[in-house]
């Protein structure tokens, strides 16, 4: 009897959206007592986007899904599943993003559902991807992150509203025969102890939604920084480490290094520890901040966009997110 060629995941295609608003540091210092000068020293961040009162998590995904989708190529009708990573869903917590995301799409009769874990979300939604598609259960899925964060940032508290900005991007992983053209490995992970260094902690089970909970501000993003930070740098440089070890690659024959946009601080930190060179490095945290499962998308779209990510160049994926969560991914970039 025949084996079954194998299947492999492959990554087809990157698209991206951000709203038309800025929010510059110079508009906060207008709000909070902040200055440009201490925002860009703490975080290398000078501006980031805010979605309209009337434009929704899905909304963003939507145009960001579209583009993926055309440049792979594809229809609507080839997509067969649908992963959204969100941690600002359209509603708490039915119905799923994602199909909200699949109607506007247009896609009916297509599973689709959303994954919590915040700003790894996008790389374990690829970690999903991977394995419906080897199992041959799919064969064209949309992965999706996206994030409306300033429907949960209080612009009162300087230690975060400074950090988070709004967007999406979209990816369409599909099947290919071509063992070159998959996916190399992923990594994924997480520590339930550290959950209260990043939480949002109402409307949820443990604090529902009522008056003394939008009192005591309980329905915004609450963030120990500098705990964050230094266990951000720790766990992101040892992941990568052993990711690159695994597979045998060497740190300077990687030539798109994309961790997630947080901070330049941690970013070059982990850079650093790894010996990158600066043109290997992907950085978008100054225009669009951190814009949690968003980021790395968006981050791979302005790659794509500056026309510096080619077919079967090799991306480093690198995450930390609450949870807390983490992971990194090998891959090449299977696009034209």
């Amino acid at each position: 009897m025949s084996r079954a060629i194998p299947q492999y995941a492959s990554f087809r295609s990157i698209g991206a959206y951000a709203p038309e608003k800025i929010l510059s540091n110079f508009d906060l210092e207008k709000m909070i007592d902040t200055s440009d000068e201490w925002i860009v020293k703490r975080t290398g961040i000078k501006e980031r986007r805010i979605a309209a009162l009337d434009e929704s998590t899905s909304d963003m995904a939507t145009k960001a899904a579209k583009i993926a989708i055309d440049r792979a190529n594809l229809s609507t009708d080839d997509i067969d599943l649908i992963v959204c990573a969100t941690v600002t869903p359209d509603y708490f917590n039915m119905p799923a993003t994602s199909c909200i995301i699949s109607e506007k799409l247009g896609i009916r009769d297509v599973q689709a559902f959303d994954i919590s874990a915040a700003c790894s979300g996008f790389v374990y939604a690829l970690s999903v991807a991977k394995a419906f598609i080897e199992s041959g259960m799919k064969q064209n899925v949309l992965v999706i992150g996206a994030e409306k964060f300033s429907s949960i940032v209080d612009y009162n508290d300087r230690g975060t509203c400074i950090l988070f900005g709004d967007g999406a991007g979209a990816a369409v992983i599909s099947a290919t025969d071509k063992e070159d053209e998959g996916f190399v490995d992923i990594h994924a992970s997480a520590d339930g102890s550290y959950a209260d260094f990043l939480i949002t902690p109402s409307p949820g089970s443990v604090n529902p939604m009522s008056q003394k909970a939008l009192d005591e501000g309980l329905n915004f993003v609450q963030m120990k920084g500098n705990e964050t930070f230094k266990l951000a740098v720790k766990t992101l440089t040892k992941d990568v480490k052993e990711i690159l070890a695994k597979n045998e690659i060497n740190s300077e024959d990687i030539p798109h290094f994309i961790p997630h946009q947080a901070n330049y601080r941690i970013i070059k930190a982990v850079g650093d520890a790894l010996k990158m060179r600066e043109d290997q490095v992907v950085v978008t945290v100054d225009k669009y901040g951190n814009t949690s499962a968003a980021s790395i998308p968006m981050a791979i779209n302005d790659l794509y966009e500056s026309g510096n990510l080619k077919y079967g160049e090799l991306m480093l994926l690198d995450t930390f997110g609450g949870g807390l969560t983490w992971a990194s991914a090998l891959l090449p970039f299977s696009g034209k």
